[in-house]
């Protein structure tokens, strides 16, 4: 009798399953965000195996192979300095999805703290907190992002910088919003009536709560701090030459466009292929972590 109930209790706990678990059943069974995560292996891949891929130099060109159409030699052509356009663009996709997971990274951590603080506390410091989101969010994203990047100086970590700071409000009020339903919750009552301190309660608790939303939104933001990117590149204040950036690339190829159009072409596509990428798998995790979207 005993070992029937032993075995009893091992299966429930086999069929026990976390919402994580959960999620990704649903996610494998989404087919656009698979090919979404296929699109972004692959930009990963070859932004890890750049050096492997192609024998070239990004920014090393042969002025008299300059605006060569796509050959077996140069797979993508050669653009106005005679630079391999393919070996461009297979750098490229390091400095992008450098900037774009990294951007997105310091925004979260930046507005999830101070979302945080704004939920919990409220009073002043929500006040304080949420007066300074307004006011950045005032302005038009791309336009702070010009006036960041015009005060510290054109540069691709600069940009970065920038992209950082006008995703935090996004955050931090998607956070603040999270955390002021989650503290009425019982069992955050329960840890304060116990005595447990509010940096336990917030990290220990509220913070793993609020998760699911903010990986959506993240995941998302990176499709458009790429594209944030590429735009700073375009007007001059993001990567500077002859760093490969992709926005950079048109740029610098726009007069060109009719003469030498795979040099516009290429850059472009890659920069399309990565936001959708993104923007399919953001859809399947907002999908699979919903529970609205469950039936």
């Amino acid at each position: 009798m005993a070992q029937v109930e032993t075995q009893t209790v091992v299966q429930s706990k086999e069929k026990v399953s976390s919402p994580w678990r959960d999620a990704w059943k649903v996610l494998r069974k989404n087919k656009a965000a698979v090919i979404g995560f296929i699109i972004i292996l692959f930009f990963i891949a070859i932004a890890l195996l750049a050096p492997f891929i192609t024998d070239y130099k990004y920014d090393e060109g042969v002025l008299t192979d300059k605006n060569k159409p796509p050959s077996a030699e140069h797979w993508f052509g050669t653009d106005y300095n005679g630079r391999d356009v393919f070996t461009r663009v297979v750098y490229g996709a390091q400095l992008s999805l450098w900037v774009g997971f990294f951007s997105v990274i310091g925004s979260i951590i930046v507005g999830t703290f101070f979302g945080l603080l704004a939920g919990y506390y409220g009073r002043w410091i929500d006040m304080l907190i949420s007066r300074i989101f307004d006011i950045m969010l005032a302005f038009p994203s791309i336009l702070l992002a010009i006036a960041i990047v015009a005060i510290l100086g054109p540069s691709l970590q600069n940009a970065l910088l920038a992209i950082s700071i006008i995703n935090v409000p996004t955050y931090g009020r998607l956070v603040r919003s999270r955390v002021l339903s989650l503290k009425e919750e019982e069992y955050v009552t329960a840890a304060r009536a116990i005595g447990m301190k509010d940096s336990r309660i917030l990290f220990r608790h509220i913070l793993p709560n609020s998760l699911a939303p903010i990986i959506v939104t993240g995941t998302l933001g990176i499709a458009t701090a790429i594209i944030e990117a590429a735009s700073l590149g375009f007007l001059g204040l993001g990567a500077q030459a002859p760093e490969p950036e992709w926005g950079k690339m048109l740029a610098d190829s726009r007069q060109y466009i009719q003469k030498a159009p795979w040099t516009v072409i290429y850059p472009g596509l890659s920069i399309m292929l990565t936001v959708l990428g993104f923007n399919l798998i953001g859809d399947g995790l907002r999908d699979a972590l919903d529970p609205r979207m469950k039936n």
